[in-house]
Parts: structure tokens; C-alpha cells; sequence
């Protein structure tokens, strides 16, 4: 990770987030209105959305999902670790048991 990535505003984001969603519609040869069609936003919308001028969350998911690209948020807030502290503390006295 870049220290780039770290400091960036929230305008910044917008823009990149905008930027790759663009990248990822056309990828997929669809159109803003495809892409709106898909998403059950408006065309207005999506052009907002990928001129880095924000969206509600809810537009947001919409895009993501009508992309194919939910996988990608699961991905992002996926659990970081699930190995539980109780289970190592519990393996940690039976191997001292014996």
C-alpha cells in the first residue's frame, strides 16, 4: 500500500472511484445507460457518479452489483482473521496439560 492511497481526500476518492467504475462499465462495452438500466439509477446518476461528484451509497451498491463487482466489497470488510482468541488460549493450556 502507498502512502498515496493513505492520504487521499474524500474528493480525491470520489475521483478515482468514479475513475475505476468507468474503466470497469466500459470493460464490459456497456453504455452509462446500460449501466444505469442495470443499476435502477438514473443515466444522470451514473455520469455523476463516474465525475467523481460522490453518490448516495445506495447508487453506489446498486453500480457495484450491476458490475459484478459486489465480490470486490466482500473482499474489503472480509473478517480479517477467524481464528478465535478463545480457541488459541484453550490449545495453548492443553498443550501444557500435556
Amino acid at each position: 500500500m502507498t502512502t498515496e492511497a493513505i492520504i487521499r481526500s474524500t474528493p480525491e476518492w470520489e475521483r478515482e472511484i468514479g475513475r475505476r467504475i468507468q474503466v470497469a462499465r466500459k470493460a464490459q462495452r456497456m453504455t452509462q445507460q446500460e449501466l444505469a438500466d442495470r443499476s435502477n439509477v438514473s443515466r444522470s446518476a451514473i455520469k455523476y457518479l463516474e465525475a467523481g461528484h460522490g453518490s448516495s451509497l445506495a447508487t453506489f451498491l446498486n453500480v457495484i452489483r450491476a458490475l459484478g463487482l459486489d465480490g470486490t466489497l466482500e473482499e474489503l470488510f472480509a473478517v480479517v482473521s477467524s481464528v478465535s482468541p478463545l480457541a488459541i488460549l484453550q490449545e495453548k493450556k492443553n498443550r501444557v496439560r500435556s
